[in-house]
């Protein structure tokens, strides 16, 4: 699997982003941060992890 197909679990985007649980699923339910369902399992694209803090670096140098 490429890093642009990889898939990371929400426990990987947690530790990524330094977030608990709650706060991750938020960011999913509000679709901030795009997933996809496999079964009853959230993965998240490695690449949709990349856009969405670049749109929040974005977002802090436009301030």
């Amino acid at each position: 699997m490429t890093a642009s197909t990889e898939l990371l679990t929400v426990p990987q985007v947690m530790a990524r982003l330094q977030l608990g649980r709650s706060a991750v699923y938020d960011l999913l339910r509000t679709h901030q941060l795009a997933s996809i369902t496999l079964d009853r399992a959230r993965r998240i694209p490695a690449h949709a992890l990349t856009d969405f803090i670049r749109t929040r670096l974005d977002q802090e140098a436009a301030a």
